[in-house]
């Protein structure tokens, strides 16, 4: 680890949660460097000699290796490494030793691929929108899709306060007697339940929703709850 290091780059690769989360616990006071409350974003630090505190512990990078994990998330937990309702969550699936988090977010109602590491740049490279890391989803919708709505996807539509960049978006199938559609869509934004929202626009109800790839990596051959190590070649892809 580099010897001088930005805050909220340091908590997150101690593991305590995302780079952006780790900002916002900053900003909340909840992070203390040699016993002093630290509110600001750009303090650095020595790793090797100042003392960070988050819930009155303190807060050092492991000496083991970052390790890379592949979780197909089932329906009903929640990303994140601790609930304040006491949902179960990703970490309930996945055991091991060091101190993990997972890499962007799926609700609770969407299945599918989801990462968790303990590298904090890698978090960073993965969900920050400038790296435009592609997210394939299977969506099951209410009704018989038409052509003009797919392209609509396509296009962009307006969600809340913006529009969506042009996303990838193909019929797998349709079926009038059960009278669902099932769609692909690619994109690489990461707004808070956006496929929901993308297909809400167009005036379609979500039946099923799940991530199937992240970039190229995908959970076809890994069964509903169960996770696998990332392979070195699959970790290069985000690099």
């Amino acid at each position: 680890m580099e010897e001088n290091m930005r805050l909220q780059k340091y908590l997150a690769n101690c593991g305590v949660a995302s780079r952006r989360k780790c900002e916002e616990l900053i900003m909340q006071g909840k992070i203390k460097v040699n016993g002093k409350i630290s509110t600001q974003l750009g303090t650095k630090i020595n790793t090797t000699k100042d003392i960070i505190e988050y819930n009155g512990k303190i807060i050092k990078q492991e000496e083991n290796e970052y390790i890379y994990i592949l979780l197909n998330k089932p329906i009903g937990y929640v990303t994140t490494s601790k609930d304040q309702f006491n949902r179960d969550t990703v970490l309930d699936l996945v055991k091991v030793k060091q101190r993990i988090v997972p890499v962007g977010r799926l609700d609770m109602y969407t299945s599918g691929a989801i990462i968790l590491t303990n590298d904090g740049d890698f978090v960073y490279k993965v969900t920050h929108p400038k790296h435009e890391i592609e997210k394939t989803y299977t969506v099951t919708l209410r009704g018989i899709v038409k052509n003009e709505e797919v392209e609509a996807l396509r296009k962009g539509v307006q969600i809340e306060d913006y529009i969506t960049r042009p996303a990838k978006v193909k019929i797998l199938k349709t079926d009038e007697e059960k009278n669902i559609s099932r769609l692909e869509i690619t994109i690489h934004e990461g707004k808070n339940r956006q496929i929901r929202k993308m297909c809400e626009s167009i005036g379609r109800k979500v039946i099923a929703l799940h991530r199937s790839k992240i970039g190229t990596i995908d959970v076809k051959d890994l069964k509903i709850g169960k996770w696998r190590y990332l392979s070195k070649d699959e970790i290069k892809i985000f690099n």
